[in-house]
């Protein structure tokens, strides 16, 4: 979103490199990792608690590297949006606090919020599915199914990238 507001955007095209990776990627912030950390301590803390083994931590990366992706495709196809709209910051407030229900488990919602959690906006993807894959209550079919949800949600939006790109007007022209 920076760049398209500040005109950069150019110099970015302009490299011999997959400019989504390169917008992706070029910026890594510290700032996130004693989250992680502290994340981190809190699952494996939980985990001694409730005699989780070692072997559902690894299982339960999968879901959450699947979740990951879906998310990183949901944030960059907002963010190419302001190809469109310059100023769109509200609307990944709108997304942060929609990801917010990913505090509680899908099972605590409404079938009507649970159906929007899964299928519109992913959350139970992001969070339920590598939880319940630690606990060893999850189908294998939701694991597969995050996997698919994240290879087409990347597909999407690397594909929605391109297609932003064509109604993209230079700073310089």
């Amino acid at each position: 979103m920076k760049q398209v507001q500040q005109g950069t955007l150019d110099f970015v095209l302009l490299k011999p490199i997959s400019s989504q990776f390169w917008l992706s990627m070029r910026t890594v912030s510290p700032w996130g990792l004693p989250d992680l950390i502290f994340g981190c301590i809190l699952i494996g803390y939980a985990g001694t608690q409730l005699g989780i083994e070692s072997s559902a931590y690894a299982l339960s990366a999968v879901p959450l590297l699947f979740g990951l992706l879906s998310l990183y495709s949901l944030w960059f196809m907002l963010g190419a949006t302001s190809i469109w709209f310059v100023k769109i910051y509200n609307v990944t407030e709108v997304l942060r606090g929609l990801l917010e229900a990913g505090r509680y488990p899908m099972a605590a919602y409404p079938i009507a919020y649970r159906f929007f959690f899964t299928f519109v906006i992913p959350v139970a993807f992001l969070t339920t599915v590598p939880a319940e894959t630690m606990l060893n209550r999850v189908e294998e079919s939701w694991i597969v199914g995050a996997g698919v949800l994240a290879v087409v949600l990347l597909a999407v939006s690397r594909w929605f990238w391109r297609f932003a790109l064509r109604f993209y007007t230079s700073a310089s022209s």
